[in-house]
C-alpha cells in the first residue's frame, strides 16, 4: 500500500471524522442534559460517562490524534516522532476535558442550571 508523503488526504479525513464524532458528542450531551433536567435522575448524569457518551468522545480522540500527528509529518516531523507526540497530547488533553466535563456534570446535578449561570456571576461582582 502506497502512503502520500506527506499525508494530506489522512490529515483532511481525520479532521472531518473528528468534528462528525464531535457533532454527535454534542446532540448525545445535549440530548442526555434536556432528558435529565425533565426527570432530574441522578441516575441519568451518572449514565452519561457510559459507552453512549465515550464511543463518540473516543472518535473525537482518535480523529484528533491522526490529524495531529499528520500535520507535524507535513512540516516534515519524522512520522514516528510526529504521532508519538500527537499521542501524548491527545491523552493529556482529552483526560482533562473528561475530568472537567465529570465536574461539570457534578455541579449540575448538586445546584441546577443556575449552578453554571456565569452571566449571575458577572452581576454580582
Amino acid at each position: 500500500m502506497y502512503f502520500f508523503n506527506p499525508p494530506y488526504f489522512l490529515f483532511v479525513a481525520s479532521l472531518l471524522a473528528a468534528i462528525a464524532c464531535g457533532k454527535a458528542f454534542e446532540a448525545t450531551l445535549k440530548q442526555q442534559v434536556d432528558l435529565w433536567s425533565k426527570s432530574r435522575s441522578s441516575r441519568i448524569l451518572q449514565e452519561l460517562q457510559g459507552a453512549q457518551l465515550l464511543i463518540p468522545y473516543y472518535g473525537i480522540c482518535l480523529g484528533t490524534l491522526v490529524f495531529l500527528g499528520c500535520g507535524m509529518m507535513i512540516f516534515g516531523v519524522p512520522a514516528s516522532l510526529s504521532f508519538a507526540m500527537a499521542l501524548v497530547l491527545t491523552v493529556f488533553t482529552g483526560l482533562l476535558l473528561w475530568v472537567q466535563l465529570g465536574k461539570i456534570l457534578q455541579i449540575l446535578q448538586e445546584g441546577g442550571s443556575q449552578a453554571l449561570d456565569l452571566d449571575a456571576l458577572e452581576r454580582r461582582s
